[in-house]
């Protein structure tokens, strides 16, 4: 069986444009938040409301996933043996099934950031999970 593909992304100092370039060139028809606190105070560009108007606009769905959001009580590893991480992660599995997905958060690097967990959760159910370093540029881990 092949697996299905999920990307990771961090918006980081990007611009919006440049985060819609990676979007587009990757064909990312869908994005999910996985920022507990979907806002910015430096790039307002990514608060939730502005991603909502903008992705409608450029016809990619936009869901925010608060539950998968880093900074959790007990650190991120323990969190991701709660019921409510494993619900949340069924969710975005379910969303992810028909489209092309990219989870974001503000961290550019995976490495430094709880998509690190949410991807090895995915991978225990079969996908395989890119990040999205530049245009061209992915990681596995």
């Amino acid at each position: 069986m092949k697996k299905k593909i999920i990307y990771t992304l961090g918006t980081s100092t990007r611009s919006l444009r440049e985060f819609f370039l990676l979007l587009r060139f990757y064909q990312i028809s869908q994005v999910v938040d996985v920022r507990r606190f979907p806002q910015s105070k430096n790039f307002p560009h990514f608060n939730k409301k502005n991603l909502e108007k903008f992705f409608k606009k450029k016809k990619i769905k936009y869901f925010h996933l608060e539950k998968l959001g880093g900074y959790q009580k007990g650190g991120y590893l323990a969190y991701t043996k709660t019921r409510e991480f494993k619900k949340a992660l069924l969710y975005l599995i379910d969303l992810a099934k028909n489209k092309r997905t990219a989870l974001f958060c503000a961290e550019r690097f995976p490495w430094r950031c709880h998509r690190r967990f949410i991807a090895q959760a995915l991978k225990k159910k079969s996908f395989k999970v890119l990040h999205i370093l530049e245009k061209g540029k992915v990681w596995t881990n």
